[in-house]
């Protein structure tokens, strides 16, 4: 056997040792070298040198700063072998690979949930330790994530760097900015081997999986509601804190999710951006205008496994599939009734509070629901038998 004996003082390479050297006198994480503590400490300092001269948007890394110039080339240099779906840097595109090979190596140690990706995980974690560690110095909103706390202080600062050559849309983040051009590319690379169901988002293919697995891995530890997806566990939680953190800046609505307010602001700016390209309808929304034009096309993506019934939105799916389930997760307050939908809770809340929204423009009388108010002008006013 070959002895070799390493001389006394001799460095030996860390990377195989593991040896972490370098570390963070403020949070106290290691790491094998001066280079890669200098990187971290910008999360604290909050620096970032490398700046876009395009877009002004500006980076603590080098390569994010070149993953970044590929949004406004439009460069995709790493491929998928599999099904051709092209992405800026190499990280998305082995996080993707595993969307064909299911690989999910990052397991939760204390629901079990699996994922892609070891900072999904992270930040499933704080789920269940309730860490939210970046904090909103404006208003003192709190996020899990640095990013999310990034894409929060662009609602108070009104910055959107990333903007649509085509449309001329601007967003927040890159992820809806690289999500709103697909709508124009028609791409969706992100397929269910299930039921074929394409979507323009990865995360959007997980959360369409569990309607076909049942998997709800986020629970609510107040009132026991499952979700398949964190957004809508940590909107849900929002009901019980009462926290509403987007603001509307015209008319001071508020809203728990930051999606609802910009769909919202459109309602004072007129704004429909999104147009269907075969009857020339606008929307508010992308996502009213992919249901609608399947009212063209016909297709009906999701599929019920009890009876058959196919619809066109996951919305009127997950509904039809409560009649199955008997699952009412809608509840009043007042008097204990739940429903399968949150419009009929809605509805109901009205004999509670006596609300009557829907006025006649002939006769002035005023209804809780649009139905009898529609009901009403038709007996009443057109001589209709109905």
């Amino acid at each position: 056997m070959l002895i070799i004996q390493i001389p006394s003082g001799t460095s030996r390479p860390r990377t195989h040792t593991g040896e972490k050297r370098s570390r963070c006198d403020t949070c106290g994480a290691a790491f094998r070298d001066n280079g890669r503590l200098k990187i971290h400490m910008r999360t604290h300092t909050g620096e970032r040198p490398y700046i876009c001269e395009t877009c002004g948007a500006a980076f603590s890394h080098n390569s994010n700063l070149k993953s970044h110039k590929r949004i406004h080339t439009g460069e995709r240099p790493h491929k998928c072998e599999t099904c051709g779906a092209a992405f800026r840097d190499n990280g998305y595109l082995q996080r993707h690979m595993r969307t064909h090979t299911g690989e999910r190596p990052y397991i939760c140690e204390t629901c079990g949930a699996d994922f892609r990706d070891n900072g999904y995980l992270k930040r499933h974690m704080r789920i269940h330790t309730g860490e939210r560690p970046h904090k909103c110095k404006t208003c003192g909103s709190v996020f899990c994530t640095n990013s999310d706390l990034k894409r929060h202080m662009r609602t108070h600062t009104g910055e959107k760097p990333y903007k649509c050559s085509t449309c001329g849309l601007t967003f927040t983040s890159s992820g809806n900015f690289d999500s709103h051009m697909r709508i124009h590319t028609g791409e969706r690379p992100y397929k269910c081997e299930t039921c074929g169901a394409a979507f323009r988002q990865e995360g959007a293919l997980t959360i369409h999986v569990r309607t076909h697995t049942g998997e709800k891995p986020y629970k609510c530890s107040t009132c026991g509601l499952t979700f398949t997806s964190s957004g809508n566990f940590n909107t849900h939680m929002r009901t019980h804190t009462g926290e509403k953190p987007y603001k509307c800046e015209t008319c001071g609505a508020a809203f728990r999710r930051r999606g609802t307010l910009t769909i919202h602001v459109r309602t004072h700016t007129g704004e429909k951006p999104y147009k269907c390209e075969t009857c020339g309808a606008a929307f508010r929304q992308g996502g009213t205008l992919t249901i609608h034009v399947r009212k063209h096309t016909g297709e009906k993506p999701y599929k019920c496994s009890t009876c058959g019934l196919t619809f066109t939105s996951s919305g009127n799916f997950n509904t039809h599939m409560r009649t199955h389930t008997g699952e009412k997760p809608y509840k009043c307050e007042t008097c204990g009734a739940a429903f399968i939908k949150k419009d009929t809770l809605k509805t109901h809340m009205r004999t509670h509070t006596g609300e009557k929204p829907y006025k006649c423009k002939i006769c002035d009388m005023e209804f809780s629901q649009i139905s009898n108010l529609n009901r009403h002008e038709r007996r009443s006013h057109t001589g209709e038998k109905c």
